[in-house]
């Protein structure tokens, strides 16, 4: 080989060099945004969490709250008909006797 021969190899490698090194820099910069990116998402997750739990508690509350309100009705309804029946019978126990 001839010393133009070996200077051309040494500068085609010397471009795939710095063509290796501008790409790794590349994938460095969006290995650290991906990082940047999950530790955002982490966040929003924890976030989201945090919600889902206080929507949790409640819906709890508020079901038990209906359930109550379901119970009193309930009993609202029996007391009015044992008054319609107590009446009903008062009225037709006074009206034979």
């Amino acid at each position: 080989m001839t010393l133009s021969a070996d200077s051309d190899r040494l500068d085609r490698i010397e471009q795939k060099l710095d063509t290796l090194t501008t790409d790794v820099e590349s994938l460095t910069t969006n290995v650290e945004s991906l990082t940047t990116n999950v530790e955002s998402l982490t966040t929003d997750v924890d976030v989201l969490t945090k919600i889902v739990d206080r929507l949790t508690t409640s819906v709890g509350t508020f079901n038990d709250k209906f359930d109550n309100y379901q119970k009193a009705t309930q009993w609202v309804v029996q007391l009015a008909f044992t008054l319609i029946a107590s009446a009903t019978i008062t009225v037709i126990v006074s009206t034979v006797l």
